[in-house]
């Protein structure tokens, strides 16, 4: 049984905790929100005191200290979704990057990356001991499952999550007390090409389906699209705030659902304190880590399953290019493939590449007769189901590569068609 003795035994500063790293150990920390800034602050603070330790982590939504130029002696960067404060450490070699699908994260703490040290951050112990992750349970819940020592820190501002969304205090073996506020993450600007993405994706989507979104402002301008709809269901990696607008509309109830029924289900969130304060304690969130969420496999259960992701390129054979640009690691995977292949698998499934048509103020066209050179294919052209602009819908599942050329040059900013169609002749010798 849990008592404040127990609690007493652990609790340490944060540098005494940080003591358990050794050089050359492996070291993983939780992302996005449910990263313990404080103990990274002072990992990072106190860097002479480590050497060669390897740091492994999805998204940071801050800066990244210990992947900064003078680091390298100290820490290595072990990305598995690249950032804003990450990518030029990636990509001048100061620091790494694996490629893995997001569900499969978890089980490389098991195998290929043994994990030494988890820093985690959680919510206060309730009265039998256990602590929620909060806003992040993920891969972070696994890894410190397998860790040989758990260190937390405990922030009275973490929302208590419920679900698959706890560890013991007896599986902790240091905590460090430190209150910030969690990282928010405000809403986006949503411009007209975002708002006729999410119009042509609401098309496709029906009563009583079961989504999975993203954040951003295509995803937030589909969901924006979806109040006059009727009992949708979330099974997502990630929610945000344009989620919470609906469940406060009824509008997802997700009382439809073959699993999980009545059950908002995610694996980490992102957002802002309103959405946070929502979560709290609320028996209609249901957190999992994301071996479960992103299985491909549990996804398939759904009936009516509807996943929407991006990309930065498509080219005309519908390959799409999600997490480069060209030689350049920008992103990672994450679970585009798991949710596109979950949803492939799914009783009525369908699965939606949305996007608006150009990036740099329409100076480049998203979809391209080729891939850049060096870019990396994220959802092969197998996979891929439907694919929307702001100019329309392009079926490829099942169409030839005429077929889907045809498809995707239609839905191109007019601007590039020509071309576009131009070289589509030019490479396979045909009218098209």
């Amino acid at each position: 049984m849990y008592t404040n003795e127990t609690l007493n035994q652990k609790r340490v500063s944060g540098k005494k905790a940080l003591e358990c790293i050794k050089p050359g150990d492996r070291v993983v920390i939780g992302h996005c929100s449910a990263e313990p800034s404080y103990l990274v602050d002072l990992l990072v603070q106190n860097k002479e005191k480590y050497e060669n330790v390897e740091i492994v982590q999805l998204l940071p939504l801050g800066p990244a200290p210990y992947a900064e130029k003078g680091m390298e002696n100290h820490f290595k960067y072990n990305s598995i979704f690249v950032g804003n404060s990450t990518r030029n450490a990636v990509a001048e070699g100061r620091a790494d990057f694996t490629p893995c699908f997001f569900y499969q994260v978890p089980s490389l703490f098991r195998t290929t990356l043994p994990v030494d040290v988890a820093l985690i951050e959680v919510t206060e112990p309730d009265e039998f001991g256990f602590c929620s992750f909060g806003v992040g349970v993920d891969y972070i819940k696994a890894a410190a499952e397998n860790a040989k020592f758990v260190v937390a820190q405990i922030n009275k501002n973490m929302p208590r999550t419920l679900g698959d969304s706890f560890i013991h205090i007896s599986d902790i073996d240091y905590i460090v007390e430190y209150t910030v506020p969690i990282t928010e993450v405000p809403a986006p600007v949503i411009g007209e090409a975002e708002l006729a993405i999410g119009r042509h994706c609401a098309s496709l989507i029906h009563d009583g389906d079961t989504l999975q979104v993203g954040i951003g402002g295509i995803p937030d301008a589909v969901l924006a699209s979806l109040t006059d709809k009727k009992n949708l269901g979330i099974h997502s990696e990630l929610i945000s705030d344009g989620v919470l607008d609906l469940m406060e509309r009824g509008v997802i109830n997700n009382s439809q659902k073959e699993i999980n029924r009545g059950k908002t289900v995610a694996s980490f969130i992102m957002g802002t304190k309103r959405l946070f304060d929502f979560i709290d304690n609320n028996p209609a969130v249901a957190m999992h880590p994301i071996d479960y969420v992103n299985n491909p496999l549990v996804i398939m259960k759904h009936k009516n399953f509807v996943s929407i992701n991006s990309c930065i390129q498509i080219d005309l054979m519908g390959q799409v290019v999600a997490e480069s640009i060209g030689n350049k690691q920008i992103s990672g995977v994450g679970g585009q493939v798991d949710f596109v292949r979950g949803a492939a698998m799914a009783e009525n499934g369908r699965s939606i590449i949305a996007m608006t048509s150009t990036a740099l103020d329409g100076k480049i066209s998203k979809i391209v007769p080729y891939i850049d050179k060096g870019a990396a294919v994220t959802t092969s052209r197998n996979d891929v189901d439907y694919v929307i602009t702001e100019y329309g819908i392009a079926a490829l599942k099942g169409y030839s590569l005429c077929e889907r050329a045809k498809a995707l040059i239609s839905i191109a900013h007019p601007d590039f068609r020509e071309q576009m169609l131009y070289e589509w002749k030019q490479k396979y010798k045909l009218a098209v």
